[in-house]
């Protein structure tokens, strides 16, 4: 007995065969490196060191969320400093 959900899952992957993906970015882990997914077929890509778009694998995902980490971190360091100095003007 065939499943349905095959059918189905087919129809997003064949539109974008026709008419390219539409991804969108789900998440920014930096200013530079960013996550997209695909609306119709759920592609799931990164940008890798270089800038190019690659396929989000779980090595991927736990860089990125590293990343995301130290990021947000130093975000937060310069943010305080920031507020912490005098200002003489």
């Amino acid at each position: 007995m065939k499943n349905s959900t095959q059918k189905t899952s087919a129809l997003p992957k064949l539109y974008c065969n026709l008419f390219g993906h539409n991804y969108e970015v789900t998440k920014q882990v930096t200013y530079h490196v960013k996550e997209y997914k695909c609306s119709h077929c759920k592609r799931e890509l990164t940008t890798n060191s270089n800038g190019n778009l690659i396929e989000l694998t779980p090595k991927f995902k736990e860089i990125n969320s590293i990343l995301e980490r130290i990021h947000s971190s130093k975000i937060a360091r310069l943010k305080e400093r920031s507020f912490s100095e005098p200002s003489y003007f």
